[in-house]
């Protein structure tokens, strides 16, 4: 599939995905959500993609949303008014989808359930979707030219994209309702104070800093050992009893170590690099998805 509104390059298992709406500063649009939850889905199920780096095309990394279009520019059906009941009984249906579950939102979900660790390469200006799109990401790296805003309060809406799910779990309560109250725009370096962000790079480094880190987290690792580490520490903090976090990692331990983890143990003894040959797109354990 081609996009509009993407970029998509892989050079040695590592997926360049680049938000390409440089003369619009990146700004989201509804085209850009149904290509980016497409793009996480395809790189999810892809062999050929061991790990994801998203940034911007040109200046910015995400302006936030296009503000320029015409009607409702949230793309948002406005004469629907649900109740949560509804909302959730017709979750997949294509009128509720496309009017009612906001688009950053679905992104964040599609970034949520992919097997493959992303890495959110922040080049410059990230406010609104631009900043909440990064949270569900694995590591976010910043430029030292980024500046980041949750600035829903400025235009009278709310935080979106499951933001208010995640940014408490990176930064704490109290530091996410500051940032969101307060609409500031932040430095890269406040937001790393704030625990958001794993680093502050050189503008110029950015790229080949986010790559390096992205192959460091992939190169001589199993895919299928990746994948399942990566959906245990996005869902099972979440989980009521550890005894349930106990449980899917026995079923997991016990598939891994009769596939990638035989091959695993004989490269170490022999000391030398192993060989794994197990594939996300075939090899996860039956049990897998089990949410």
């Amino acid at each position: 599939m081609s996009y509009t509104t993407l970029g998509w390059q892989i050079d040695d298992r590592v997926l360049t995905l680049t938000l390409n709406r440089p003369e619009q500063l990146n700004a989201f649009t509804v085209t850009m959500a149904d290509e980016l939850v497409d793009a996480y889905r395809r790189a999810s199920a892809d062999d050929a993609v061991g790990a994801i780096v998203v940034t911007g095309a040109g200046r910015a990394f995400c302006a936030g949303m296009d503000l320029s279009v015409g009607g409702n520019v949230f793309g948002l059906d406005e004469t629907l008014d649900p109740s949560l009941e509804a909302l959730r009984a017709g979750w997949d249906d294509p009128a509720i989808v496309a009017g009612v579950r906001d688009t950053g939102g679905r992104v964040s979900l599609a970034v949520y359930e992919c097997a493959k660790p992303v890495i959110g390469a922040i080049n410059g200006a990230a406010v609104g979707i631009g900043a909440t799109m990064t949270l569900p990401m694995d590591i976010r790296l910043a430029s030292d030219r980024a500046r980041i805003g949750f600035v829903f309060g400025r235009i009278g809406v709310v935080p979106e994209a499951c933001s208010t799910w995640f940014l408490p779990k990176l930064v704490g309560l109290q530091q996410a309702l500051d940032w969101v109250y307060s609409a500031d725009i932040l430095t890269a370096e406040q937001a790393l104070q704030g625990g958001l962000l794993k680093a502050v790079v050189p503008h110029e480094q950015l790229l080949a800093e986010a790559h390096a880190l992205a192959r460091r987290y992939i190169d001589r690792r199993s895919p299928v050992s990746i994948a399942l580490m990566r959906q245990m520490l996005m869902r099972n903090p979440a989980l009521p009893h550890p005894a349930d976090a106990h449980a899917i990692e026995s079923l997991a331990m016990l598939h891994t170590s009769r596939n990638d983890g035989r091959e695993g143990v004989a490269s170490f003894v022999g000391k030398r690099p192993p060989q794994f040959e197990g594939r996300v797109s075939d090899g996860m354990p039956a049990f897998y998805p089990w949410w």
